[in-house]
């Protein structure tokens, strides 16, 4: 989505009135209309509305500044507001009074690494809640345009720090759970949250090419395998309010413009009609997909026409951004480049959103008492504490050197590097304002720790180290704090490499030389940490990502021990090497010559894997021989298929895998169990590893056992193949827990019969 330069920034000085105006159904001039009827069903509420504005109002509301409809009662709407991992700044919402700050938690990517859906949940119930309470004291709207479930394909993506990680079943499931916490149990909305960037979208610049013209190029087995997953969850599965289409093409069609995504995908195989949601433009995509400079330029279309294919393609509301695009759709109508059928649709599938978010609604109805009581909560800030803290992923730690005792008579810890004190760049980006901004410096001291701050280098140059080594002499141990600077890590701002910043590195190298224990705090995204696993005394190595506003205690906590890491990695530490062997644009997942391929599934020689993160203890982990060895293919399908509710075959459910898990060390500890399938089945041996059932368990007390059951479905046995169908295939599965290989324990079993098509995959239009 294009940002405005303001953003993330300060909240630009909005007058109150700019959020929403609930319309009047008890005394305005739609008291008496259908759509003020809270007993008829949401399609006619949506189609009654509709029907009372005249063309020329329809055509105006097709923007996302929508100007609504004052002689119907219908207040000015702003479609763009934003949560990603907290009510955010953005041009919807106004900030001030009792709404002067909201929750802030964890991006994407450090909740993504706690594996805990439960606590995701719990984050979308609450920024649903605090976003509903901006929305009721009018300052802000309905619609969030959150979550971003796009893979993390490639390791320069400027925001990859905004999805939960590179594997899409991972995504999805982390999805499932943000949509339920944000939207409400349904079937009326809390919010109306917005899955984006539809679809294959993960590159910001590169070159000559940038997002606004960049041809994804995707065989349909990576397509259905990887790249719509997390959607097909969004919309399926999790029937969400509202996509966004990407402003990327992807197989030559731009994605605002494309009816096989939209339509033929998105609306029919999916069946995204259940309620009628609707399809928002990413900012300026349409535009972009026209004939204009830096665009498309699809088909040599003018902008009008632009319009009209987009919106015959099925996408209902146009974001714009930039001075001097906004569309015109009543110049593209009068053109006759869309038809009133599709005016008419667009607008309906808009106000039945609004509608199932109680828009129409009276004051006392579901969520409208929503207010300022409901933001910043304890429940909140505890919850956000405790996402940063379980987001926190242990790399290293060398002789068992944390946590840290600060018993010693006098111990000092010199703490060094920007993000030490930087609580705001902890935030991330898509932020608002927090109740408070927690920085390690800020948290030891509060803890009584003596800690001599020094900042350090963004990115080149270490300029003067004197004050560094100065602070590290005369400490015990060195925390030094660094990574990429989420200056660099944001929209519209991808990496060109992936090494950790020259002047960062510079100034480890010299610290490591003085015999000091340091240990390292990464922030940001991943950058190849391979040069400081071979410096001396570099003891630890931490991985925070971008923590929230609690992010500075979280990370004290675990140094000192309050609390224990059990994260996971949620995307692959790669070596430098890689950028000069994998284009940014190749979208292949799978290795050819001397393309390495991409994820923990095809890449081998990762720094750090997906999925790894040490303890302060140990674990033993076993599966319980009760666990099938065999199953029947068409027994599952019939069983599946007669005894449950399940709508599509890759949902049917799989025999549960009974563990147990025992905290063998001394110190208190979470443990999460990633379980990997692999094994010999299809047209062709399936060496490789996938992620297929995961489970975070709390809190176990040394010498503590506690048993689980690993829930999955056939979705995560089945292939894709070339065609972009799932299959399920007769064969031998392997199943391993934890990772690295070979495992904590595993399991093999066989599945006998014919293989099935679980879902047959529409082909594209040739």
């Amino acid at each position: 989505m294009l940002v405005p330069s303001f953003l993330g920034l300060v909240a630009l000085p909005l007058p109150v009135w700019a959020g929403i105006r609930y319309p009047d159904c008890a005394g305005g001039p739609l008291r008496s209309n259908l759509v003020c009827d809270a007993t008829a069903p949401p399609d006619a509420r949506a189609s009654a509305v509709v029907a009372a504005m005249n063309n020329n109002e329809k055509l105006a509301n097709l923007i996302n500044n929508a100007p609504g409809v004052s002689r119907l009662g219908l207040g000015a709407y702003q479609w763009w507001n934003e949560a990603l991992h907290g009510v955010a700044i953005n041009r919807g919402i106004t900030w001030g009074g009792q709404f002067s700050a909201a929750t802030q938690f964890p991006q994407a990517i450090t909740t993504g690494a706690t594996f805990n859906d439960p606590l995701v949940e719990q984050m979308g119930t609450i920024i649903g809640t605090e976003a509903r309470a901006f929305a009721n004291n009018q300052r802000a709207h309905l619609d969030f345009w959150t979550p971003n479930v796009n893979p993390f394909r490639d390791p320069r993506w400027g925001r990859g720090h905004e999805t939960p990680g590179e594997d899409a079943f991972r995504n999805k499931k982390w999805a499932e759970a943000f949509i339920k916490g944000m939207q409400g149990p349904g079937p009326n909305y809390r919010v109306i949250a917005t899955c984006k960037h539809y679809a294959a979208y993960d590159l910001e610049n590169t070159g000559s090419t940038t997002r606004f013209n960049f041809n994804a190029r995707v065989s349909m087995q990576d397509l259905v395998e990887y790249y719509m997953p997390p959607f097909q969850q969004c919309a399926r599965d999790s029937k969400v309010g509202s996509m966004m289409c990407a402003y990327n093409a992807v197989n030559g069609v731009p994605a605002c413009l494309d009816p096989y995504l939209m339509d033929t995908i998105l609306r029919k195989h999916w069946n995204w009609t259940d309620a009628n949601q609707y399809i928002v433009s990413d900012c300026d995509a349409v535009y972009y997909a026209s004939n204009v400079n830096g665009g498309h330029r699809y088909k040599n279309m003018n902008y009008n026409a632009a319009i009209g294919a987009s919106i015959e393609a099925g996408c209902d509301n146009m974001c714009w951004a930039t001075s001097g695009t906004q569309p015109n759709p009543s110049s593209a109508f009068n053109a006759r480049t869309f038809s009133q059928q599709s005016l008419d649709k667009a607008l309906t599938r808009q106000f039945e959103g609004l509608v199932r978010a109680g828009y129409f609604d009276s004051p006392n109805s579901q969520y409208r008492n929503l207010g300022a009581a409901n933001v910043n909560t304890q429940t909140a800030r505890d919850l956000a504490l405790k996402a940063a803290e379980e987001g926190i992923v242990l790399l290293k730690n060398d002789d068992n050197f944390l946590p840290l005792s600060l018993n010693t008579t006098g111990f000092q810890v010199a703490m060094i590097g920007f993000w030490a004190n930087a609580a705001d760049k902890m935030l991330g980006g898509y932020s608002g304002t927090p109740p408070f901004r927690h920085d390690p410096v800020t948290a030891a001291r509060t803890m009584g720790i003596t800690a001599n701050y020094v900042n350090g280098p963004l990115a080149q140059g270490a300029g003067d180290m004197n004050a560094a080594v100065t602070a590290a002499q005369r400490s015990n141990v060195v925390i030094f704090f660094g990574g990429i600077d989420n200056t660099v890590e944001k929209e519209s701002g991808d990496r060109s490499g992936i090494a950790w910043p020259s002047g960062q590195l510079s100034l480890l190298q010299r610290l490591a030389g003085l015999g000091k224990p340091i240990i390292v705090v990464r922030m940001g995204t991943h950058v190849d940490d391979t040069p400081l696993l071979s410096l001396p005394n570099i003891k630890v190595i931490l991985w925070a990502g971008y923590p929230g506003q609690s992010g500075g205690t979280a990370v004290m906590n675990h140094i000192v021990g309050i609390t224990s890491p059990a994260g996971r990695l949620p995307a692959t530490v790669y070596p430098t090497s890689y950028t000069s062997q994998a284009t940014y644009t190749n979208m292949a997942l799978r290795p050819s010559g001397t393309y390495p391929g991409r994820t923990y599934k095809w890449y081998p020689n990762a720094v750090f894997p997906f999925g790894h993160g040490l303890h302060y203890t140990n674990f033993s982990v076993g599966i319980s021989r009760s666990f099938p060895r065999s199953f029947l293919i068409s027994e599952l399908i019939a069983t599946c298929q007669s005894g449950s509710k399940v709508r599509y075959l890759d949902q049917c459910p799989f025999a549960s895998v009974p563990l147990t898990v025992m905290n063998t060390g001394q110190r208190q500890s979470d443990y999460v169990a990633l379980g990997f399938l692999s094994g010999i089945y299809g047209p062709t041996p399936y060496p490789i590893k996938s992620l297929a059932t995961y489970k975070r368990l709390g809190a176990l007390n040394p010498g503590e056992i506690q048993t689980a059951e690993l829930e999955w479905k056939l979705e995560s046995l089945a292939r894709v193949d070339d065609r972009g169908d799932t299959i399920l295939y007769p064969g031998t599965y392997t199943l391993v827990i934890d990772t690295p290989a070979p495992g904590l324990a595993n399991v093999t079993f066989v599945l006998e019969g014919e293989q099935v098509v679980l879902d047959k995959w529409p082909q594209p239009p040739t």
